[in-house]
C-alpha cells in the first residue's frame, strides 16, 4: 500500500496560533511528535507512534507544572520535544519567551540553549565517566563563553557550593559518588549556564526516599534564587503536589486533565486522573484506600482508540466516547478536562 493510500499516515496540524502573553515563559499549543514506522521489502512509513498528541498548556515564570501519567504515556517526549532534543516536531507551536523554538536558525538555537536545560533520570548514565566533575559542569560554560577565563573556576566552586558539593570534588569523577550527589552534578551542570527554564525528567525516581527529599529541597531553594520555571515530569504523586504549581495529566500522547496543583489534587475530574490518584500510598495503616484499578491495557500509540482515547479502560464510557475525540472544557477557572462526561 503507498503512502498515499494510506489514511494512518494523514497528519491533521490544524490549530488556532496563540498570541504571546509576556506572563508566560513557555506556551504550548497543540505540540505533535510522531515518531515513523518504517516496513515493506523496501522499507517506507506505513505508520506513526503518536508520542505527542496534541498537548496544550502555559507556564508562568517562576513556577513549576507537574507532568503526570503512566509510563510510556509521552512525558519525556513531551519535555525533550519542547526542547528541541528530538529532532523536528511533527506540528504545534512551542513559543519561549515569544519565539518559535522551531522557527530559530541553528546559530540562534545555540544562543537559545544556555536558557533551556534539562536534568535527566538516570544520573549516571547522564554523566561523562571519562571526564572530572569540574569539567562536567564547566564544558558548556567555557563552549558559552559565559565568564571571563579568569573568573572560571571561582564561578565553578560557587555553582557547586549552590549545589551542595564542595570545591574539591571537582577533580573526582562520577563513579567516586553516590546517586544523591550524581544528581547534584546534573543539577550543577545544568546551573552553570544560568537558564530561565529546566525540564527535570524525573530527577528523583533513582533514588532513596530520604536523598529525594534533599533533592527536592535543593531544586526548590534553587528556583527562589534564581527565579526558575521548572517542567517537572514525575511518576510520584505526592512529590509532584509538594513542588508544583500546576499539574498536567498525560494519558496516550494527550493532556487529559491540567489546573492548579489545589484545584487538581482536590477534586479530580478525568476518570484516569480519579484512577492516578486513588494509587497514592496513605502513611496510616488503617486507613481503607478506595483503590480504582483500570482494566485492559493501555492502547498502542501507533494505533490508539478511535474517540476518546481512554474509552477502552473507562468505567463510565457512554456511546459518544468510542466515536467522537472530546474537546478540552474549562469546568472551574484554570481548571481544564478533556471527557465528555462534562459535556454540556
Amino acid at each position: 500500500m503507498s503512502e498515499e493510500k494510506n489514511p494512518n499516515l494523514v497528519i491533521d496540524d490544524t490549530y488556532e496560533p496563540v498570541t504571546y502573553d509576556p506572563q508566560y515563559i513557555l506556551m504550548v499549543n497543540n505540540l505533535k511528535k510522531y515518531f515513523p514506522i518504517k516496513g515493506g521489502l523496501i522499507p517506507h512509513t506505513v505508520g506513526y507512534v503518536k508520542a505527542v498528541d496534541g498537548v496544550t498548556f502555559n507556564l508562568k515564570r517562576g513556577t513549576t507544572m507537574g507532568l503526570v501519567g503512566e509510563s510510556g504515556c509521552g512525558k519525556t517526549t513531551a519535555g525533550r520535544t519542547i526542547l528541541r532534543l528530538s529532532g523536528e516536531k511533527t506540528g504545534g507551536q512551542v513559543l519561549f519567551n515569544g519565539q518559535e523554538v522551531y522557527d530559530l536558525s541553528s546559530k540562534e538555537m545555540r544562543a537559545m540553549r544556555p536558557k533551556m536545560q534539562i536534568i535527566f533520570q538516570d544520573p549516571f548514565s547522564s554523566l561523562s565517566p571519562r571526564l572530572p566533575v569540574g569539567e562536567i559542569i564547566g564544558e558548556a560554560v567555557r563552549e558559552h563563553n559565559l565568564v571571563p577565563k579568569e573568573e572560571f573556576n571561582d564561578y565553578i566552586d560557587q555553582i557547586m557550593d549552590d549545589c551542595g558539593l564542595q570545591s574539591f570534588h571537582k577533580d573526582r569523577y562520577p563513579h567516586e559518588f553516590s546517586g544523591g550527589q550524581r544528581q547534584r552534578i546534573c543539577i550543577a551542570r545544568a546551573l552553570a549556564l544560568n537558564p530561565e527554564f529546566v525540564v527535570c525528567d524525573e530527577p528523583v525516581s533513582a533514588l532513596d526516599v530520604s536523598i529525594q527529599a534533599q533533592i527536592i529541597n535543593l531544586l526548590e531553594d534553587l528556583q527562589q534564587k534564581h527565579n526558575l520555571t521548572y517542567l517537572f515530569i514525575s511518576h510520584d504523586l505526592s512529590v509532584v503536589e509538594h513542588i508544583s504549581d500546576t499539574v498536567g495529566v498525560m494519558y496516550l500522547g494527550s493532556l487529559v486533565e491540567y489546573g492548579e496543583t489545589v484545584d487538581i489534587f482536590r477534586n479530580p475530574l478525568h476518570p484516569y486522573t480519579k484512577a492516578l490518584f486513588s494509587a497514592i500510598p496513605i502513611p496510616d495503616p488503617d486507613a481503607k484506600m478506595n483503590r480504582i484499578v483500570l482494566e485492559g491495557s493501555i492502547p498502542s500509540p501507533a494505533n490508539p482508540p478511535k474517540g476518546c482515547k481512554f474509552h477502552t479502560r473507562c468505567a463510565m464510557c457512554k456511546e459518544i466516547c468510542k466515536e467522537v475525540v472530546p474537546e478540552q472544557r474549562e469546568i472551574e477557572p484554570g481548571h481544564y478536562v478533556v471527557c465528555h462526561l462534562f459535556d454540556q
